[in-house]
């Protein structure tokens, strides 16, 4: 089966190639435009949109939508997901954030933890980090991988080159059984990182957010960023695309997180479904019933 490109509509300047020619180093951080109302008429319009493409999703019941969120520690994942999605119906989403491996989800495959917690059909399933943590944070720290009871070396040349592949395999089975995939690394700047958490120590209703494990993770800025720049090359494809979206604007990365949602939504068609012959003799027969009580 042929898998369909992405829609020249998704063709965002924050579009990860699917060529391997991505560059960490080139990604921006900052918005190209500024204005806070602007962007939040823009990110209000979106989330109308959404809660109606996401009640015609529910209808269908034929596709699944996986959104995965990735950043470092302070780049807005759980409040660009509450502003984002926070105008769709609870009943047809699931949030998942996936902390540090317990002994259970250890004795598995490092894709079974996520994939047990896959979306069903017509409805939205939201990864607040993922099975990416294991080639981000473990490579990061290579040390992890000696609680993993893996069955060979690890430090094997080929090791994480491996683990992308079975990640990029698993979303090209998901693509093809009609999970519709979008995945965003929130971009943030080392300096932008430093205020906000900044803000969490100085502010005492931000104080419960702090984690001093955060600031300690920002010597291994450099590992990370390598990181993220091969897993997005590796994994970056038209069935299940990366976007590098600025994280030092709030107001701007929401919105422009909401607008690709909306257009990857769109580009579906979906209407919803009409009744067919038996269901209007149904409806009828539902009609007369309702109007004799």
């Amino acid at each position: 089966m042929e898998m369909t490109p992405v829609p020249a509509a998704l063709q965002s300047p924050f579009l990860v190639p699917f060529d391997g020619t991505f560059r960490v180093a080139d990604a921006a951080t900052a918005p190209p435009e500024a204005g806070k109302q602007h962007l939040k008429m823009r990110l209000k319009t979106a989330s109308r949109q959404l809660g109606d493409l996401q009640r015609r999703l529910l209808a269908n019941n034929t596709y699944a939508v996986l959104l995965t969120f990735q950043g470092m520690d302070a780049s807005g994942k759980d409040s660009t997901i509450r502003e984002v999605l926070g105008g769709i119906s609870p009943t047809g989403c699931q949030v998942f954030s996936f902390k540090k491996p317990t002994r259970t989800e250890l004795d598995h495959d490092f894709l079974w933890r996520t994939s047990c917690a896959l979306p069903e059909r017509g409805r939205i399933g939201i990864f607040n980090r993922s099975q990416y943590e294991e080639v981000l944070v473990v490579r990061a720290h290579p040390e992890m991988l000696q609680n993993q009871n893996l069955p060979r070396v690890s430090d094997s040349s080929t090791f994480w080159d491996e683990r992308l592949d079975s990640i990029r395999d698993q979303e090209k089975h998901l693509a093809r059984n009609g999970v519709v995939i979008l995945k965003f690394w929130l971009n943030v700047s080392a300096d932008e990182q430093k205020n906000r958490l900044l803000r969490r120590l100085d502010d005492p209703d931000k104080n419960w957010k702090f984690n001093a494990d955060d600031v300690a993770e920002r010597q291994y800025w450099e590992r990370y960023m390598l990181a993220y720049e091969e897993a997005l090359n590796g994994t970056s494809r038209p069935w299940a695309p990366w976007y590098a979206i600025p994280a030092d604007c709030k107001p701007f990365m929401r919105a422009c997180v909401a607008e690709l949602i909306v257009t990857a939504l769109s580009g579906l068609g979906m209407e919803y479904p009409e009744p067919d012959a038996n269901d209007l003799i149904r409806f009828a027969a539902a009609r007369t019933e309702l109007m004799g009580g």
